[in-house]
């Protein structure tokens, strides 16, 4: 079984709507799921007193989005994922060659309500134009196009939204992990395009996960809680699966 990324599109003017190729990675979805201790949403673990999961975002830049900019695009990602019942923690986590051993939660394992989020400066491939503004590999990676989002912010003649832009692809992205799914739906932060009409929504704060999605979030946070917090032995969870 591939994984697969229907990635977000960003559309304006005269720019052709066209969908990504899937993009296929050698993995086991169900498999490395399991070992991680995942489940679908729509199963509740944890106490429903717990209205508000905590996700830890390990955050790698490899782009030249500045710390002060990236800080604010966490904040505004934070704010949309907050909208939706959810706390977030940013961990800043070092790329590239280093003597420095990561220290906390920026380390190799991953505990099962870490995300791990990589901003890129563009797509390399030549297939990806630049109206994609990111993708996801489930259930724990995404990635955002730093690039992408500054150029858009530009055509609208906002440089200063720039932060906003890339906050709101940021929790695009992170809305698939955390609703196990690469679906798009018709309304909301989670249409596969954002036209004109989209955009400035996003710049008044307004484009927001939906009722339902926000729902299926927060249950998904509980999940991956519960796990957490029982230490599951990944081997017995995958016995069960």
């Amino acid at each position: 079984m591939t994984i697969s990324s229907r990635p977000l599109h960003l559309s304006g003017g005269k720019a052709q709507q066209r969908r990504r190729p899937l993009l296929g990675m050698t993995l086991a979805a169900a498999g490395f799921g399991a070992i991680l201790g995942f489940t679908l949403p729509g199963t509740t673990f944890a106490a429903e007193s717990d209205r508000s999961p905590t996700i830890t975002i390990q955050v790698y830049n490899y782009s030249q989005a500045s710390p002060a900019l990236l800080s604010h695009a966490e904040a505004e990602a934070g704010r949309i994922l907050r909208e939706a019942g959810l706390r977030t923690v940013w961990l800043e986590c070092l790329v590239g060659p280093t003597t420095i051993t990561p220290k906390g939660r920026c380390k190799e394992s991953l505990e099962a309500t870490d995300l791990r989020l990589r901003v890129l400066s563009a797509a390399i491939e030549n297939s990806f134009q630049p109206t994609v503004f990111g993708f996801t590999i489930h259930p724990i990676f995404a990635s955002v196009y730093y690039e992408h989002a500054m150029r858009r912010a530009q055509r609208e003649h906002a440089e200063s939204q720039t932060p906003t832009i890339l906050g709101a692809v940021i929790a695009h992205e992170l809305g698939h992990l955390l609703l196990s799914t690469n679906e798009h739906s018709r309304t909301g932060i989670m249409q596969s395009h954002w036209y004109p009409d989209q955009v400035l929504q996003l710049m008044k704060g307004d484009l927001l996960f939906t009722r339902e999605q926000s729902k299926l979030m927060r249950e998904q946070g509980r999940t991956r809680t519960r796990f957490q917090r029982e230490n599951l032995d990944p081997r017995l969870t995958s016995q069960n699966h």
